[in-house]
Formats: structure tokens, C-alpha cells, sequence
């Protein structure tokens, strides 16, 4: 099992930057496949990117591609989502996910996760 708790939220101009930070605790992050989703008020959970357990090129959402790169910082045992070019758009609340199962690809599903963050607020101001 393993514990997620992400930090690095907060209000950010259009047009900023900022960088998430999802702390994984009990197994590396090398051994799961891990996302980030989003959330914004009145809308479904979506996915922004993903990093397969096998080490293979980042999965991204059109939305957010060229944007954000999403990285692990094994060292540290943390999931980072950089996010570069803040649009308003992008505020909601960030989790991460992670899930043991072997899948190939990156899942973009809730339901392909076994294990979230409590999620961490990102606004971006116009």
C-alpha cells in the first residue's frame, strides 16, 4: 500500500508557473503507475498526465501538453507535475494517483487507480 499526500498549490497569475509535488510513502514511485487528475467545481475528474511503471514516455492530456511535464524524483520518493503557461482553465483541485497493476500504457480512468492524494487547490487569477 502506499500513501500520497500532494503539496505546491496556490493562486497563480495567467500566464505562471507552478510545481506540484505528490510524496509517496512505503513503496518507491518506481513501482506503480502514477497520474495526476483534475477537478474543477461542477465538472467530472479528469486526467492531466500519467507515468507508466515501466518507465516509458509520460502520457498527457491535449489540454495540458507542451504545458506540463510530469516527472519522479526517485530520490525523494515524489510524483512532480510542473505546470508551465497557467490559463484560468487550469484551476482546480490536483491529485495524484497511483496503481500496482500491471497495465500497459498510462490509464486515463479514475477507477484504472487504486490510491489518492487528498488533492492540493491550484487557482489561476485572469
Amino acid at each position: 500500500q502506499v500513501q500520497l499526500v500532494e503539496s505546491g498549490g496556490g493562486l497563480v497569475q495567467v500566464g505562471g508557473s507552478l510545481r506540484l509535488s505528490c510524496a509517496a510513502s512505503g513503496r518507491s514511485v518506481t513501482y506503480y503507475t502514477m497520474a495526476w487528475f483534475r477537478q474543477a467545481p461542477g465538472k467530472e475528474r479528469e486526467f492531466v498526465a500519467g507515468s507508466n511503471w515501466i518507465g516509458g514516455p509520460p502520457n498527457y492530456a491535449d489540454s495540458v501538453k507542451g504545458r506540463f511535464t510530469i516527472s519522479r524524483e526517485v530520490t525523494k520518493n515524489t510524483l512532480v507535475l510542473q505546470m508551465e503557461s497557467l490559463k484560468p482553465e487550469d484551476t482546480a483541485v490536483y491529485s495524484c494517483a497511483a496503481t500496482a497493476r500491471r497495465t500497459l500504457g498510462v490509464p486515463r480512468t479514475t477507477a484504472d487507480y487504486d490510491y489518492w492524494g487528498q488533492g492540493t487547490q491550484v487557482t489561476v487569477s485572469s
